[in-house]
């Protein structure tokens, strides 16, 4: 994972996330690795699991 990643045990708002993973694409330019791909993939399930209220830990 990148050193942007979350860390073990960190919570991460939904905003944050978004942010995150706005961030990931630009840095990106649009084209994502496989590595880049998995890290888009868990940051949308956390996203997704914060809009609805659930406190998200990394694993």
């Amino acid at each position: 994972m990148s050193p942007d990643s979350p860390t073990p045990g960190s919570v991460r708002s939904a905003a944050e996330l978004n942010e995150r993973i706005r961030a990931l694409w630009l840095r990106a330019g649009a084209t994502l690795s496989a590595q880049e791909r998995a890290e888009y993939e868990l940051l949308v399930v956390r996203w997704a699991a914060a809009i609805r209220g659930e406190i998200i830990e990394a694993a």
